[in-house]
This record gives C-alpha cells, structure tokens and sequence, in this order.
C-alpha cells in the first residue's frame, strides 16, 4: 500500500460516482462567528470540578437552534460523576436517507485546568496576542469541537441537506475518566455510526522546515497503571530489620528497568514504520527497516532505543513514575509502593502486561495490582474510500500535504468507540507550529489563521461525506 491510501484509484471511483465537491467561500460574517464561538467556549471555564460542561452545551446549543436544527435533533447525554452534573452532546444533522449509517465527529469539552499565577494570561479570558488565542482548551479540544459546531451552523444556514445522517458527539469528561464518551457510545444514534472521525487526533505539526505534516490517527495505545506494592511489620527505626519494605521494592524497581517488550507491528504501524525509516535514515532508519523484516534482531533494538521519542510505536513501555514509602521519619517503613505506567500495544492485555511485570520482578511477597482500569482499544481497519476522501480534503486545505497513518501513545475518546465496534480515525486540518504543542502546560494558544483554515477544512469534508451515496 502506498502512502497516498489508494489515492489515485479511489478517489477517481470517488469523484465519478458523486462530481466534485468544493467549498462554499467562507464569508467574513462566517469567519467572524467561528471565531467568536472559539472564544465563548474558551471563556467557559469546563474543567473537572467547575460544573460547566453543560453551560458550555447550551451556548453551542444556542447557536445551532437559531442555524435551523430542531430541539429535538440537539441532545445532551446527563452524567453524574463524583457528585458533579456533566454531559454529553449529540447533534444530529439530518440526512435524506435515514436508512442509511451515519457518520459520527468526535471532540471533548473538557479541559484540564490551569494555575492562573503560573500564565501570562488568564487562562479563562481568551486573549489575541501575535496572531494567536491564548486560553485554556484553545487547542485541546476547543478548536477542534468549535470548529465542528460552526460548520453545522454555516451549512445549515447554506441550505446543505446531507445524504446520511452526520452526528456531533461530543464528550464532557476525556481528561478525567471518559465516563460520557461511553455514555456517548450507547447512545441510540451514535451506536450506528458506520465510523467516527476525531478532531482530537486531527493537528499536524509545521517542521524545522516549513513543511506540514499530518496524520490519521487509527491506533492507540492502552494506558494502564499498576502499583507494585511491598508490606512490612515495620518497627523502631534504631532496631533496623533484615527484610524492608523500601529495600525490597527497590530491588523489584532495577529488574523493572531491565523490562523489554517484544517488537510488535499491525497495519499501521507497518506503514508508519516504513515511512519514518524513509524519513529518518541514517541508523535509525537501518533499524528501522531490519525490525519490519526480523522483529527479534536485538542489535537493530538496541540502535531503536537511542531514539525513544520514534521508537515507542514499536512495543508495549512500561516505566516507574511515582513513589510513595514509609510512614515516620524515626520508623521502618511498613508500605512501599511505585506507580508503573504502561502504553500497551494494541492486542497485548492489560493482564498480560500485569503478569509479565510481576514475572520480572521474581519477588512473590510484592503484589502487582491495576490501579483504576486499563481499556485495550483495537486497531481501527484501513479504509481506502474514506481515507482518500480525507485526502481529498486536505489537498484543499494544504496543497501537497500527504497524509499518513498513526498510532498515537496516548488517549483519546477514540479509544472508547473503537472498543465499541465503532472504527475511528483522527481528521483536522489544526498546523501548529513547534512551540504550540501547549495542551495541558501554561499559556496554551491556537495559532488565529490555523483555527479558520480549520473551519474550511471541515466545511469542505462535510459536503464531500455528506454527499457521498
């Protein structure tokens, strides 16, 4: 397979079956309420624990009302997590054919908060500053949901009638449990949905180079933590004993280092392996190679290591990341526990990860146990129609920008809709530069000329997917 998806075969059967799609000119009355709405959402203060998820439900609410979407096609899915009223949002923008599956574009309302002291800015005041919008969520996923709101708006108001149903499903909750996004899975509607498209995994990235990179992401890996936990009857720290809790689970912690995961590989990351050997070069990307052809080559490993940041797509990581001991200075510590957080490879278990960390470490009296819940997530199959279409789309956006596939080593809401039988695959046009990767750090901001380019580029993919028969 070539890294264009099928492109030139697929998207001629494409273009001839439905004619070309263009779209309509954003105008500036378009281009100034995309931007208005980002700025209410970003002023809309939804992280865990403020209660206004809803609030924000209703301003997006509001604007679809006055484009023409009936009440009854604008629902919101209640969930009451730790006391707290959050939600869901479904939109439905009827199609013609209600026989037929709908599309489903996904996105999260949420945000993790932010330390005002530590900003430049108010976080929950949006701010214009060198042609950007500083504020919390402004990238993660405001941009990307708003965008996806103002479309509805602009087509509705255009007149555009769809073939299928397309469906907004939004999530209240991605950064702190995903609780409505499973929610959002059994709803009626979006139970149905053919495939989802993600607007949280849909940025690019502007190289050193100037030149645009983006991805579909169809992958993920599964987050897991597992505490490794050592107990002890503890004493008078004058009177030390021959067995302790710290010294056991420092010795379980330097075999934990030595953990390696086989080399894995699944039809995405065959591809994005080939491209980043292409890519890369030199003796990564020799590595590179020698893994596709021998996966247990241990010194074409060893070069893959050097480069953690390229090389995590190629097996399950697990790595201490928090430590908690003793319980007085002057006592011998009677609980010592480490926090082990693992990115598992799609098709590994969360059981089997727990079973090979506690087959590492050798010590039976240490318990290795999931912290919370580990979700495996499957790989979302190759789909050379749609993707082409998704090229389509960014050939109108970006010119000459290829798109290419990705697992991604975090979590999305993707996660919960592929583990829902519901293939999903990341979309958006967002290109941020170097130092605009801020999601979840201080002073986050969105480029001003990236978010509208956006709002055409899903303006364009909607007409192309709704008009596809």
């Amino acid at each position: 397979m070539n890294a264009r998806w099928y492109a030139g075969a697929a998207l001629a059967m494409i273009v001839s079956a439905t004619g070309p799609v263009t779209a309509a000119p954003a105008t500036d009355a378009d281009r100034a309420m995309a931007r208005q709405m980002l700025e209410e959402a970003i002023a809309t203060p939804t992280a865990k624990g403020r209660g206004q998820v809803p609030a924000l439900i209703e301003k997006y609410a509001a604007r679809l009302r006055a484009a023409g979407f009936a009440a009854e096609d604008i629902q919101t899915v209640p969930v009451e997590i730790d006391g707290e009223k959050t939600a869901g949002l479904v939109v439905r923008y009827a199609g013609r054919n209600p026989r037929a599956k709908p599309i489903a574009f996904l996105g999260h309302m949420d945000v993790v908060d932010a330390l005002k002291e530590n900003w430049s800015t108010d976080p929950y005041v949006p701010t214009e500053k060198d042609g950007y919008i500083y504020g919390r969520g402004s990238t993660d996923n405001k941009a990307g949901v708003t965008a996806l709101v103002a479309s509805f708006v602009r087509l509705k108001k255009a007149g555009f009638v769809p073939e299928r149903d397309l469906l907004l499903a939004f999530s209240g909750d991605e950064e702190s449990g995903m609780m409505t996004t499973r929610a959002l899975t059994k709803h009626p509607l979006v139970a149905r949905a053919e495939y989802a498209l993600n607007s949280d995994a849909g940025s690019g990235q502007i190289g050193a180079d100037g030149k645009y990179r983006f991805n579909i992401q169809a992958a993920e890996k599964t987050y897991a933590n597992f505490a490794i936990a050592a107990k002890n009857p503890g004493g008078h720290s004058s009177a030390p004993r021959a067995d302790n809790a710290i010294y056991d689970l420092a010795r379980a912690l330097v075999k934990l280092e030595s953990l390696r995961f086989p080399v894995e590989f699944n039809e995405i990351t065959r591809i994005m392996v080939a491209d980043m050997a292409k890519e890369k070069g030199g003796e990564l990307g020799r590595a590179l190679t020698t893994l596709a052809a021998d996966p247990t080559d241990a010194v074409a490993r060893a070069v893959a290591e050097k480069y953690p940041h390229d090389a995590n797509i190629l097996w399950t990581t697990c790595v201490a990341t928090m430590l908690q001991a003793g319980n007085a200075p002057n006592a011998l510590p009677q609980n010592a526990t480490a926090n082990v957080n693992c990115r598992i490879f799609p098709g590994t278990t969360v059981e089997a990860v727990r079973g090979k960390i506690a087959e590492t470490i050798g010590i039976d009296k240490l318990a290795v146990s999931l912290v919370g819940e580990g979700v495996a997530s499957p790989v979302s199959p190759v789909n050379p129609a749609l993707f082409a279409r998704l090229q389509k789309a960014m050939d109108a956006t970006y010119p000459g920008v290829t798109l290419k596939p990705s697992m991604s080593s975090g979590g999305t809401d993707g996660r919960e809709f592929r583990s829902a039988g519901i293939p999903t695959y990341g979309a958006g046009a967002l290109a941020l530069g170097a130092d605009d990767s801020r999601a979840h750090g201080t002073d986050e901001r969105v480029p001003i000329a990236a978010y509208l380019k956006q709002f055409d580029y899903w303006d364009f993919l909607l007409r192309d997917l709704g008009s596809a028969k």
